[in-house]
């Protein structure tokens, strides 16, 4: 019996898939990592009897970055990124393990099915996936194939049943292409980033950005906001005359003409034709026609589009709709929500789709009339021979949906039905008139068949005010002729739906990471999203945009991206090469990049009128070590601080606030200590700035607090304030907070792990003692008489905080509310206390079974 692995992109579409080819008969068990399950089965498999084990990577298995050292930003020139430094995969979250994981369960098997999402970065995922997996399976006999490549659009049972019968293989033009756009983004984005981030944070104080990034598709999506503040501030209103004209069919009713001329921007000449139709008493109908005409029904519905309209009438943000989207596909709902093709397959059972929908109460009498009176074939579109078009795959009520996942699926199943129904018919009817020598027209419109306005309200033809029954030569006694004083305005600030159309039109980027891009400059704070979705930009990317038209405008301009993007279409379809696309784009960037830096004070001058140098930043907090003047305590992001004296700038933990420490002072470098907290509810340590940004022993790395520090003697250090080791991390140590009380805490300095103890006590020490049972440091605790929870009265009492019966009930542990989970920097390896005979680095919480968390947390905290 073969033994056939199969490997999907998500755990809950893995779990779909499994249900369906097993029928339900299968037994799921927990993968190695705890996150992906495996789901186990028996049937057939190309004609043999098989063993199939079903489960799922997260996303991408590994990512591309800089080895080791070129991941320096203080050691490595920018510009050798472009070619000198070699680039290395890792894994995307090392956590998973999902490589081993891989591995173990592709140990042994025959056969692999690929059930990634079927699009380029699918494709890659498949080539990640086999170079895990292919060298520990067994080894094919002969020219036997074991590879296979699933294609599917949807979670449905006909789909997947379709896609396992019409196994193909993964493609490896596709996976390249993506790979060559990961080491561009990679080399050009961190180049420029990194120097225009270094250079215009050493000398401003109120960017109020951590980084200020650049990247090839990011930086022409914000030039496309830029483009259009320009315009709005270079507007200058014309005053314009619009001639008005009333007239009266009947006694109690008026009808209000349009001029043929629309407007006039001189005054004079507005007021003589005034004066021209004032002369005339009546209107004479000059002629009376009427037309058939049709609103066309909408093509099927593409990624893009659907981005559009959750941006403009459903409120979303792009990212947030594409991530609505992607679980509402996972779950069987909707059809692969990344697509660019707006045409219907012939094979494509649209009567099937309708059918879904029979029951939903809102549409249901619309989808019965169509399946009774036939479906409309919907409009050709375009056929970019990816996906079909975004379909609701099976019905769907609100209450399971509920929220933004409901007004998603319920647009993208109106927009299908819409794409089914008639056309929308009406009758035009234009009446022209002559007033003197004037002509005026009225346009009035009446609904003949909605046809599928019926299901889009909201494209239905307005209610006009009806017109009169006349004939040529008919006349109307006139109402009111005025003249109209208006001024042009100018154009708004962009909407996301604009902006994305905008970037489809010039090719930045694809449908997948149009949403990543437009995120990336609202998170970096180059715009701010206003009202109705609107995407202003702020002094930052205005100055950045500009400094870029100033040196090079190509940089901003998205011809060159677009450029870009037809040679990596051209990798996918097999016509290009990937190593010489790769070679010539980035020649091309690494030129640019240099004239760039050498012409950086074009942008320097703009940077300039918009914010403010260091010195003339912050606010006086804690003194320098070295000329013992007070630094600046500089907030905006990056939060630093900064000795105008010396020059130097010191980098700090973010996302907290910062305050001095008791005017304290580091015992190496006489810096004033300064207090890192990130609330009430989260973690504080201290911190020496000169230590945090220059390591002062060998075992520890950059962004280290005082909890982290090996220093053997100073009060503060993690040699004498550690207890015991993390109950949930590897490395981390719980480090007695020692600023907490009353309300006494100890602080995992890794993870975000808290533990609370000894509410209401007056002192608590970290003795120099150890437990006998874990090597976890004892602690002194003194507590007031009149709150002692102590038996007998008693105040004192020293013990372990993990085994001594007495203080096991005061012991509670919780997770500290972070403001961001990579609340600083600081990875590595770290050794415990570090001091006191005979105690091991990072005492055991439980010796007996040192690698069991849970049993250590249920054994002490529950």
């Amino acid at each position: 019996m073969k033994t056939v692995l199969m490997v999907a992109e998500k755990p809950s579409l893995a779990q779909s898939i499994a249900k369906i080819l097993s029928r339900g008969n299968m037994s799921s068990r927990k993968g190695l990592n705890g996150v992906c399950s495996v789901h186990e089965y028996t049937g057939s498999f190309v004609g043999q009897s098989a063993h199939f084990k079903m489960t799922s990577v997260c996303g991408h298995v590994m990512t591309l970055d800089f080895i080791g050292k070129y991941n320096s930003w203080d050691k490595v020139d920018p510009a050798e990124l472009f070619s000198k430094a070699p680039t290395e995969k890792k894994e995307a979250n090392p956590k998973l393990t999902m490589v081993k994981f891989l591995q173990v369960e592709g140990r042994g098997c025959d056969c692999i099915v690929l059930w990634l999402d079927c699009d380029k970065e699918g494709e890659n995922i498949c080539f990640e996936v086999l170079d895990a997996v292919v060298p520990v399976m067994n080894k094919p006999r002969g020219t036997e194939r074991t590879i296979y490549r699933a294609k599917f659009s949807s979670i449905t049972d006909t789909d997947i049943c379709n896609a396992m019968n019409h196994l193909g293989e993964p493609n490896r033009n596709e996976a390249l292409s993506v790979d060559a756009r990961q080491e561009l983004d990679l080399r050009i984005g961190c180049a420029f980033t990194r120097f225009q981030t270094k250079y215009f944070q050493g000398k401003y104080g109120n960017l109020d950005s951590s980084l200020i990034s650049f990247g090839p598709c990011q930086t022409p999506t914000l030039g496309f906001c830029v483009e259009r503040h320009d315009k709005i501030q270079s507007f200058k209103p014309e005053t314009y005359w619009v001639l008005q004209a009333k007239v009266n069919p009947e006694k109690e009713s008026s009808l209000t003409l349009d001029w043929d001329r629309v407007r006039v921007f001189d005054r004079e000449v507005a007021q003589m034709f005034l004066n021209i139709t004032k002369m005339a008493k009546e209107a004479k109908v000059e002629s009376v026609s009427k037309k058939e005409k049709v609103k066309q029904r909408p093509l099927a519905l593409n990624t893009v589009e659907m981005l559009r309209v959750a941006s403009a009438a459903l409120g979303m943000g792009p990212q947030h709709a594409m991530q609505i989207a992607e679980r509402l596909y996972t779950q069987g709902y909707i059809s692969y929500p990344r697509t660019e093709t707006t045409h219907y397959p012939e094979n494509f059972d649209l009567k099937g789709c309708l059918r879904q929908q029979a029951n939903n109460p809102y549409w249901a009498e619309t989808v019965k009339a169509l399946l009774s009176e036939g479906l409309n074939r919907p409009r050709k579109g375009h056929d970019a021979g990816d996906h079909p078009p975004i379909t609701p795959m099976r019905a769907a009520t609100e209450a399971e949906l509920g929220g933004d996942g409901w007004r998603l699926y319920e647009y993208i199943t109106r927009h299908f039905i819409a794409t089914v129904s008639a056309d929308c018919k009406y009758l035009q009817t234009t009446i022209s008139f002559s007033i003197g020598p004037e002509c005026f027209t009225c346009i009035g419109k009446v609904v003949t068949s909605p046809g599928f306005t019926e299901i889009m309200p909201w494209h239905s033809i307005p209610l006009e005010e009806s017109l009169p029954q006349c004939e040529k030569g008919d006349l109307f006694p006139i109402g009111e002729i005025k003249l109209l004083e208006k001024q042009t305005s100018p154009p708004d600030y962009l909407t996301e739906a604009e902006l994305i159309t905008l970037m489809e039109k010039h090719g930045i980027g694809t449908d997948a990471s149009i949403p990543v891009h437009i995120n990336n400059i609202c998170q970096r704070n180059y715009v701010t999203v206003e009202s109705g979705r609107r995407l202003k930009p702020t002094n930052l990317g205005i100055v950045l945009v500009h400094g870029y038209y100033k040196i090079d405008a190509e940089l901003v301009l998205p011809t060159i991206r677009s450029a870009v993007e037809k040679q990596l279409n051209l990798i996918a379809l097999g016509k290009a090469n990937y190593h010489q696309v790769l070679e010539h784009t980035l020649d091309i960037f690494k030129r640019k990049f240099h004239y760039f830096v050498d012409s950086i004070a074009g942008m320097d001058e703009l940077m300039e009128v918009s914010f403010s140098p260091l010195a003339a930043t912050g606010k006086p907090l804690s003194r320098c070590g070295k000329c013992h003047r007070f630094m600046k305590y500089i907030q905006a992001k990056p939060s630093r601080l900064h000795c105008s004296h010396c020059d130097d700038t010191y980098s700090l933990p973010q996302n907290g606030t910062i305050k001095l420490y008791k005017e304290l002072r580091c015992p190496l470098d006489d810096f004033e200590l300064v207090l890192w907290s990130s609330g009430s509810r989260g973690k504080s340590y201290p911190l020496c700035p000169y230590c945090y940004n220059h390591p002062p022993f060998r075992d520890m790395k950059k962004g280290m607090g005082c909890n982290e520090c090996t220093h053997p003697t100073c009060q503060h250090s993690l040699s004498m304030l550690g207890i015991g080791q993390c109950v949930e991390c590897e490395n981390g140590v719980l480090v007695l907070d020692s600023t907490s009380g009353p309300k006494w805490k100890m602080a995992c300095n890794k993870c975000n792990v808290i533990v609370h103890f000894f509410e209401n006590a007056h002192k608590v020490r970290v003795s120099p003692e150890t437990c006998d049972l874990c090597d976890a440091a004892l602690v002194d605790v003194d507590f007031n008489k009149a709150k002692s929870p102590l038996p007998g009265d008693e105040t004192q009492h020293s013990g372990c905080v993990f085994c001594d019966p007495v203080f096991q009930d005061l012991v509670e542990l919780k997770h500290a509310a972070m403001r961001h989970p990579m609340h600083r920097g600081g990875q590595g390896k770290r050794q415990g206390r570090g001091r006191g005979k005979g105690r091991r680095p990072g005492g055991r919480l439980n010796p007996k079974k040192p690698k069991d968390k849970m049993a250590a947390l249920a054994a002490y905290f529950v």
